[in-house]
């Protein structure tokens, strides 16, 4: 998803996954997928959550709670400006705006399958998310 997402956000674009992002009060996160501002420093390996436009977890068996509840109370506290949830199971994609104290204000659902949904970023960019092209649950294997 990185790469892809890359592209659709700008040759420019820092788009990083599995590293380190550090938010206030030592909570810190390492995100399925991040957007950064363009001029965004790493410093050793994390960002400063000031960098972040957007951040995107992808849903597993275990992490359900945790991403839809959690991260999204801990992102919007933030002030992250976009959380997207991708969801396998439910195939879908919530997309968190407006964060608050608490979360954030507007969450939108988009069902898989359905087209490009382009998200506007705070620095004027826009990154396109291929509900097309998302990833799926394997099938369980048959153990008869």
């Amino acid at each position: 998803m990185a790469g892809a997402s890359a592209a659709r956000a700008g040759r420019h674009a820092k788009v990083t996954s599995d590293v380190y992002i550090d938010l206030p009060a030592d909570e810190n996160s390492a995100p399925a997928l991040a957007i950064l501002r363009e001029d965004a420093r790493r410093e050793g390996k994390r960002y400063s959550f000031e960098d972040v436009l957007l951040i995107s977890e992808v849903v597993s068996t275990s992490s359900a709670r945790q991403d839809y509840d959690d991260c999204t109370a801990k992102y919007g506290r933030h002030g992250i400006p976009v959380y997207l949830v991708v969801d396998p199971y439910a195939q879908e994609v919530v997309l968190h705006t407006q964060p608050t104290g608490t979360g954030y204000i507007a969450a939108h659902t988009h069902k898989y399958g359905t087209g490009k949904l382009p998200i506007p970023l705070a620095d004027g960019r826009t990154f396109t998310l291929d509900l097309d092209e998302l990833p799926r649950p394997e099938p369980e294997a048959d153990t008869r």
